[in-house]
């Protein structure tokens, strides 16, 4: 199988290579390598400034299909936005503050939403000026999406808006986000997936949304719990027609793990490198089962790699995200158990001296053991993700509930 890049994907390399070279100064180079998984609270305003310069660009929406029109972002090719995600992460360029309205939201407006909506929201998300946040998990709905409790009860008076009550948990970027999109029950008393709908929430509502920090353990606070009391959702901002949420809700999820997870491996990559280069430094890499793990850990990611590249896409690779996040959440969390082996009892002690004011201080290591004990959990937990496989895609029978 040939994973190689075309002549014209590598002009476009070189084009995406030089604009950040040349973007990548001043306050945005001060806040590259800030603001991915577990610092996404890091350096807020540089990052959203950012935000509007890939926007300004074109940069933001190479994915997105133009058939319903142009939104101001360039033309791609699927290895073209392969090229740019890659070049992207290798240049260290700060975590973005947009992604999920561009790869999630406005994916899923081109394919649910009407004119109108794709002409409200998309143009906004591709200059970067307007950010988006998920409403999908709730305190008893996380990888069980389909037992969600928020409510969404249209107005009697004609064109009323729909009111929206209930908490949604663990929802990133939320502090920051202008709009959410939110997953609600719209039919009284139905179940499960039935009744539900997709409704486009503005955040800015005083007395009717707040939002509330999570505090994990490595000490930082990445994503949120958010409480809709009565908030307003206009009923143009309906996306896919009351009742057909669940429908829309899959296809974004099936939308979540493309191109993202080839930029997620060079990310792995960057840290398993620094893990590597530690233990070289610090002698332990001469162990042989250390030495083993290090080399399986390589090769493990390799062909994660492979296999992206082979599902890229396609259509018809039945259970393939499941299958990849299988993969990925596992890897990263050995990669961290990994990391504090190679520091030995060192990785016990933080790199500060410990001080009234600064009591939490951990290093990116440690920071990267804590965060990805997570791993296999968010995003749907690797029990759900392997009932999924079995049942759909195996046939095996259905597990009791």
């Amino acid at each position: 199988m040939d994973f190689a890049f075309g002549p014209q994907d590598e002009t476009f390399r070189e084009e995406a290579r030089e604009w950040l070279s040349a973007h990548l100064t001043g306050e945005f180079a001060e806040a590259a390598g800030h603001g991915g998984p577990g610092s996404e609270h890091e350096l807020p305003q540089a990052r959203h400034a950012w935000e509007r310069e890939l926007g300004a660009a074109g940069w933001i929406g190479l994915g997105w299909d133009r058939t319903a029109g142009a939104y101001g972002n360039r033309t791609a090719t699927l290895t073209q936005q392969v090229v740019w995600a890659e070049e992207y992460a290798r240049a260290g360029a700060p975590g973005r503050v947009g992604h999920i309205g561009e790869n999630l939201l406005a994916p899923t407006l081109i394919a649910y939403g009407d004119e109108k909506q794709r002409e409200r929201f998309l143009p906004p998300i591709a200059r970067g000026t307007e950010l988006w946040c998920q409403g999908y998990s709730e305190p008893d709905a996380g990888s069980d999406l389909a037992g969600l409790r928020t409510t969404a009860t249209r107005d009697a008076a004609p064109g009323g808006p729909y009111r929206v009550t209930g908490q949604k948990i663990w929802t990133s970027l939320a502090q920051d986000a202008h709009w959410c999109f939110v997953l609600a029950r719209t039919e009284h008393g139905s179940r499960r997936h039935h009744g539900l709908s997709f409704l486009l929430v503005p955040m800015d509502q005083l007395g009717r949304i707040e939002v509330r920090p999570i505090r994990q353990m490595s000490g930082t606070a990445e994503f949120n719990e958010v409480f809709f009391d009565g908030a307003l959702a206009s009923a143009d901002h309906l996306v896919g027609g009351e009742g057909n949420g669940w429908q829309v809700a899959m296809g974004l999820l099936a939308l979540e793990r493309g191109v993202s997870t080839l930029v997620q491996q060079i990310g792995f990559a960057a840290e398993l490198d620094e893990v590597v280069r530690l233990a070289l430094e610090r002698g332990t890499a001469a162990e042989p089962v250390l030495r083993d793990r290090l080399v399986r850990q390589w090769a493990e990611l390799r062909t994660m790699r492979w296999n992206a590249l082979r599902t890229l896409g396609s259509t018809d690779v039945p259970g393939a995200p499941n299958v990849a996040k299988l993969l990925w959440g596992g890897w990263h969390q050995r990669l961290g158990e990994l990391a504090m082996r190679v520091r030995g009892t060192a990785s016990a002690v933080g790199p500060t001296a410990w001080s009234a004011d600064r009591p939490y201080e951990l290093d990116a290591l440690q920071r990267l053991f804590l965060f990805t004990r997570a791993d296999t959990v968010y995003g749907g937990s690797d029990e759900i993700q392997r009932n999924i496989i079995a049942e759909r895609v195996l046939g095996l029978p259905k597990e009791s509930r």
